[in-house]
């Protein structure tokens, strides 16, 4: 297992469509538990391959309090939705930015777990909006794009501006 580099908004990868795993291997397996270690680390609660430059539909999950209930999908689709809610997301891609963003409040999803088996699972709440967010950078959306052009710019240079400020090297005295 390894911790993944996370690409960071506006990394052009991020716009990738990620396309079907066709493969349920060894290294599928190992995708996946990077992406849990990865996730853990970063204190994220949902992380897409697409995230680790990884351009496969894999997507994991734990939304628990006690982060005890990893939940991976494999070429997930979402069959049913059902409600709105709004929620102030966030992502480990566009970091320390939060927006509220409009999403269906349950979601009934079939995906394949990492050994190809398939299952069906509903989801709502939390896990509802974290499955939607994980799935749209599946498809190279990024939640920064629900946000009006002008907003988006802001957060873009924001973020610019942290990068600069992490990169400086210190003066000599």
């Amino acid at each position: 297992m390894a911790i993944r580099e996370i690409l960071e908004f506006p990394d052009p990868r991020l716009r990738t469509q990620a396309r079907a795993v066709e493969e349920f291997d060894g290294q599928l397996a190992n995708l996946v538990e990077d992406l849990f270690e990865t996730m853990y680390q970063e204190q994220g609660i949902g992380l897409a391959a697409t995230q680790v430059n990884e351009h496969v539909r894999v997507l994991v999950m734990d939304t628990s309090d006690e982060r005890n209930r990893p939940m991976a999908f494999v070429n997930p689709e979402i069959i049913e939705r059902d409600g709105t809610q709004v929620y102030e997301e966030g992502c480990l891609s566009v970091p320390g930015i939060y927006a509220k963003v409009e999403r269906a409040e349950q979601v009934r999803v079939r995906a394949r777990h990492p050994d190809g088996t398939a299952f069906e699972t509903e989801l709502d709440g939390l896990s509802a909006v974290c499955l939607q967010h994980e799935m749209d950078h599946l498809a190279g959306k990024l939640f920064v794009d629900y946000l009006s052009p002008l907003k988006r710019q802001m957060v873009r240079k924001r973020l610019e501006k942290a990068r600069r400020q992490d990169n400086r090297v210190p003066s000599a005295t």
